[in-house]
């Protein structure tokens, strides 16, 4: 087990790519720490990684208050001592045309997507500079390398968390950490299971390898970069996204 004797913690892990990223680590050994607002979802992953022989802990938490991913990693260090992976995993949409999105609109996904990455890197990233050693691994999206009509807030975002991995790992690769984004393209989660029939059809006829990608996809990208094999990769960002963007 790769990750054996790690601690991780996983933001938006109630669902989607996030439980599967949380399953993944588990079963490689690692103590996960899952995060996200809806609690009863935590617990019913948390339990399904237990039956399964893994560890989870719960800590319901809005990712968008930096109070609350302080407190989530002042709980885990006091724990547990360290914090060996952070997956800034967490996201929403709140599509629109710009000419018809409220304000609201705009805000909600800016502070869930982008400040909320920023919240929980600061709020353990001192610890992992003491430890000298670290991974962070930022979750973006094929929207925020080549724009998608009606997610101008959404691609937004996820642009910023681009260019916040990039700089975050210049700041911190002296001590050992890396830092990198993963880029999804259209993945078969519970967020796209609401997209309109026709939306669906126009991405697959774009995509090369002919399918929507599964989280599982998503989820192995993710361990191989908090893996030794990853070393001496920071500041990068893998797309999976069967070849929609390159």
């Amino acid at each position: 087990m790769i990750f054996k004797d790690k601690v991780t913690i996983i933001t938006g892990a109630s669902q989607g790519i996030g439980e599967t990223i949380a399953r993944e680590f588990a079963a490689e050994g690692a103590t996960v720490v899952l995060v996200d607002i809806q609690k009863e979802k935590l617990d019913a992953v948390a339990a399904a990684i237990a039956a399964a022989g893994g560890r989870a802990v719960v800590q319901a938490a809005d990712v968008s208050k930096f109070d609350q991913a302080a407190a989530v990693a002042e709980t885990v260090l006091r724990e547990f001592g360290k914090i060996d992976h952070l997956i800034n995993n967490a996201g929403i949409t709140r599509d629109n045309l710009l000419m018809r999105m409220k304000e609201e609109e705009w805000d909600a996904v800016i502070a869930v997507n982008l400040k909320g990455i920023f919240n929980f890197s600061k709020a353990v990233v001192r610890s992992m500079l003491s430890a000298r050693a670290g991974r962070i691994v930022n979750l973006s999206s094929v929207a925020g390398a080549m724009g998608n009509a009606g997610q101008t807030n959404y691609s937004a975002s996820k642009a910023g968390v681009l260019g916040f991995t990039k700089s975050l790992a210049r700041e911190v690769g002296s001590r050992g950490i890396t830092v990198n984004a993963v880029a999804p393209g259209f993945i078969s989660t519970p967020m796209t299971a609401n997209l309109p029939d026709g939306v669906k059809q126009s991405f697959l006829a774009i995509i090369p390898l002919q399918r929507f990608g599964e989280t599982v996809d998503v989820a192995k990208a993710v361990r191989f970069l908090c893996s030794d094999d990853a070393a001496y990769i920071t500041g990068q960002v893998i797309h999976v996204n069967g070849g929609l963007y390159m």
